[in-house]
């Protein structure tokens, strides 16, 4: 079942349906949201995504606003008190792949513009192609996550079905 088929018939305020009918396959173009839907991604690994849409406004906070520039200067203080943070995912390894990430992305905008630019910049490419290039410059990224994230911000196509009410052609 996909997602659309999955959400279509959910309560207009249940977390996957605003998820997917505002913020699915929408793209985006700001840095630190793009970062911050990373984040939500490597997050997700092992876990439902209903609990990280639960937990979304909680990791906005926790994570200065996806600014990347200040996760990037996450020293063990800050680590230590993620890791007291009932209202994210404590998770050490995670928690230290965003910090990594985080110093990655402030690299590839110094070196392209944004971290959106860099993103198109790679033209269309596949999936595996996506997979390694991620995989040379962030931690904690694999098929699945990668995927994810691409397809949510619509550099993948497939966040949803043509006849969904939310599909958009590119």
């Amino acid at each position: 079942m996909s997602y659309c088929d999955f959400c279509k018939n959910l309560p207009i305020d249940n977390v996957h349906r605003v998820y997917h009918d505002k913020f699915y396959g929408v793209e985006l173009t700001d840095d630190f949201e793009l970062f911050g839907r990373l984040i939500l991604e490597i997050n997700q690994a092992g876990l439902s995504w209903e609990t990280i849409l639960k937990k979304q406004d909680v990791f906005l906070v926790a994570f200065d606003n996806y600014n990347f520039y200040k996760i990037a200067m996450y020293d063990d203080y800050k680590i230590e008190e993620l890791l007291q943070n009932k209202g994210i995912i404590r998770n050490k390894l995670k928690i230290n792949a965003v910090i990594n990430n985080a110093k990655q992305v402030i690299k590839i905008v110094e070196e392209n513009g944004s971290f959106y630019n860099w993103l198109k910049l790679q033209g269309e490419i596949t999936l595996e192609d996506w997979v390694k290039l991620f995989k040379k410059n962030f931690k904690f990224v694999g098929k699945e996550i990668v995927n994810e994230f691409l397809m949510s911000i619509t550099i993948l196509p497939g966040a949803h079905k043509n006849d969904c009410p939310n599909f958009k052609l590119k």
